[in-house]
């Protein structure tokens, strides 16, 4: 069996709080100077916990379900940071919380983690605060249907999660790579992402204005001419289509971001809305024949 091997699994606060503190104390009291009465507070006993243990049985990560529906104290320990340990915590946190009914959770994020809360469909919402010395950023998912998104966090967060849960194929309708979105940073490490892996992906991008991203030199555009095996680019020409209002990003696993109004950030997102992301992919199927390859992106010299 691989050393990296690991499982998470319920555990009881009253009988395993040795083993609760061994990881909690250890990353936020010793790591983080988070003062060890703050780490500890009335609400542990009311939680429901999670353990992750290596194939030896030793903890390695913690994380709790609260009685207000949010999730919370979520800590790996150094050695085993980056290899899915958090992942399946929050899985296994999310999967507790669909068996209890609840129709979302919540959790305030480490600003430092907030990409990694992003990608499993969190949703920022609200002005960062600070918390035990800690800059931190409220978040939410919707666990049946599709979370709302309100502002340019919350787009930025949507597109990501979209993009990471993605396997082969992602479909984006923009109106000219949506300046603020398409050109963030952490989007841009996620199509770089998806688009450098092992899987073939392809990137199909729709655009009502060509001419805008290509004169502004968009930095997707150079992101495409590396990889231009994956993305491709076209311009929607028929007159009805043209006045299609909406923008969105849909994946091949039913995730799905969508915006009424495209030259707003405000809409819905969804990793488990296959329904939804089917008939916007369909819809995007239609346009697609109907529009002219952006030929002219390939020969940017940026």
């Amino acid at each position: 069996m691989s050393a990296r091997a690991f499982h998470v699994e319920p555990i009881d606060y009253a009988s395993g709080l040795a083993e609760l503190r061994a990881v909690r104390e250890t990353v936020f009291v010793q790591e983080q100077q988070v003062p060890i009465a703050e780490e500890w507070d009335a609400l542990d006993p009311l939680c429901r916990h999670v353990i992750a243990r290596d194939e030896a049985g030793r903890p390695i990560g913690t994380g709790r379900l609260t009685p207000e529906h949010k999730i919370g104290r979520m800590a790996v320990l150094g050695d085993w940071r980056g290899l899915g340990v958090g992942d399946a915590m929050l899985a296994a946190l999310m999967a507790e919380a669909r068996k209890l009914g609840w129709p979302a959770v919540s959790l305030n994020a480490q600003v430092s983690a907030e990409t990694f809360y992003a990608r499993q469909g969190f949703i920022p919402y609200g002005e960062r605060f600070w918390e035990a010395g800690i800059e931190h950023q409220s978040m939410r998912r919707a666990l049946h249907g599709p979370t709302a998104v309100e502002n340019a966090a919350g787009a930025i967060a949507a597109v990501v999660a979209v993009v990471s849960h993605a396997r082969r194929t992602l479909r984006i309708y923009s109106r000219e790579l949506d300046p603020g979105l398409l050109d963030n940073s952490s989007v841009l490490e996620a199509l770089r992402r998806f688009s450098t892996g092992k899987r073939g992906g392809e990137v199909q991008v729709l655009l009502q204005d060509a001419a805008t991203p290509q004169r502004t030199l968009a930095p997707l555009l150079s992101l495409s001419q590396r990889l231009p095996s994956v993305f491709a680019f076209r311009e929607v020409r028929e007159p009805v289509d043209k006045a299609y209002a909406s923008a969105f990003i849909a994946n091949d696993m039913g995730g799905y971001y969508f915006r009424t109004l495209g030259h707003r950030f405000d809409g819905e997102a969804d990793l488990q809305g296959a329904g939804r992301a089917r008939q916007l992919c369909d819809e995007f199927g239609r346009f697609w024949e109907r529009s002219r390859p952006c030929t002219e992106f390939r020969a940017l010299g940026i």
